[in-house]
C-alpha cells in the first residue's frame, strides 16, 4: 500500500489521471482542464508518473512538437481507486 500511495502522492496527481482517465491529453488540455495548476508542477506530476508506469508520454517529431500523455494499464488500474474516492467525496457536507 505504501507504494501506491507513494505513486499518487502529491496535490495535482489523483485530478491527472482522472483527467487522463478520459483519454489521451496534451498538455496544454491538462493544464485547462486543471485550473491553477502552473507548468512546472504539472510537468513534475507528469514526470514522475511516467517514472511509476503509470502514465506513457509520447512525443511526436513535428514542427511545432507535440506531446501526447496516455495512460498504461497499470495507470487505468487506478480507475477504482478514483471513482471510490468520488463515491466517498460526494457523501461529504459541503
Amino acid at each position: 500500500m505504501a507504494r501506491a500511495v507513494r505513486s499518487l502522492d502529491g496535490k495535482w496527481t489523483l485530478l491527472i489521471v482522472r483527467d487522463l482517465l478520459g483519454g489521451t491529453r496534451r498538455f496544454g488540455e491538462l493544464r485547462s482542464s486543471l485550473v491553477g495548476i502552473s507548468p512546472k508542477t504539472l510537468t513534475d506530476r507528469l514526470r514522475d508518473l511516467t517514472d511509476a508506469g503509470l502514465v506513457r508520454r509520447e512525443m511526436f517529431a513535428e514542427i511545432p512538437p507535440r506531446v501526447e500523455y496516455s495512460l498504461t494499464d497499470a495507470g487505468r488500474g487506478v480507475a477504482p481507486v478514483i471513482a471510490a474516492l468520488a463515491t466517498f467525496g460526494a457523501t461529504l457536507p459541503e
